[in-house]
């Protein structure tokens, strides 16, 4: 199993989970919806912050994501506009300053990727506009070579064009079945249309998860 996620409950700034679990194998795309608030994106946080405090267990590949955490971040490849990089330094400066710390780092697939995406190296990040930056992120991600994909509101304000680009791209990382996927939308259609498992939050709960043809 890629991800559990077991009985996970705790309260951070406001924003709390209750017994959320949850398990994921490779190969999937996990979509997860629900209002402001219901906890999407503070699940993020817990799985990527190091000292969140919560009752339960969150496992990667099997192993404790607390207990095992320098492993475990090398395997994650984390889009949101939380993400904190080097504002004042370009994209390729900021390749050079963070990559080092991921051990598949892959600098030629990372440069191919912001090609395609129509970014240039010399970009200057504090300066893109929220789509370029997603763009970036993905690219960065993906360098990174992860076995689990979190991806917070990709897609908000994506031009329709890039949209269809990006799921593209989601669907090549899946191919090869080693990793997978969660990202969370506020676009219905996407969830109903492009998702392998649905999921709804609602008031720090999992109300539903299942797979699409259900």
């Amino acid at each position: 199993m890629l991800l559990e996620v077991k009985h996970m409950t705790g309260k951070k700034k406001g924003f709390h989970l209750q017994d959320i679990h949850f398990s994921l194998e490779e190969g999937y795309l996990l979509g997860i919806t629900g209002k402001n608030g219901a906890g999407k994106t503070t699940l993020f946080r817990y799985i990527m912050e190091q000292k969140s405090q919560y009752d339960g267990e969150i496992l990667l590949d099997g192993k404790n994501i607390q207990t095992n955490r320098e492993e475990a971040m090398n395997k994650i490849g984390f889009v949101s506009e939380e993400r904190i990089f080097f504002e004042n330094y370009t994209i390729a400066g900021n390749a050079e300053l963070l990559g080092i710390f991921y051990q598949l780092w892959d600098q030629k697939k990372f440069e191919e990727l912001i090609e395609k995406m129509g970014l240039k190296l010399g970009m200057k990040l504090g300066r893109l506009s929220r789509g370029e930056r997603i763009k970036f992120q993905i690219a960065f991600a993906v360098a990174q070579k992860p076995r689990l994909y979190l991806m917070d509101e990709p897609t908000a304000g994506m031009d329709p064009i890039f949209r269809k680009e990006f799921f593209r791209i989601v669907q090549e990382l899946l191919m090869d079945g080693d990793s997978s996927v969660i990202m969370t939308s506020h676009i219905q259609e996407e969830i109903e249309e492009k998702m392998d498992i649905k999921a709804v939050m609602d008031k720090g709960r999992l109300i539903s998860y299942k797979e699409a043809y259900q």
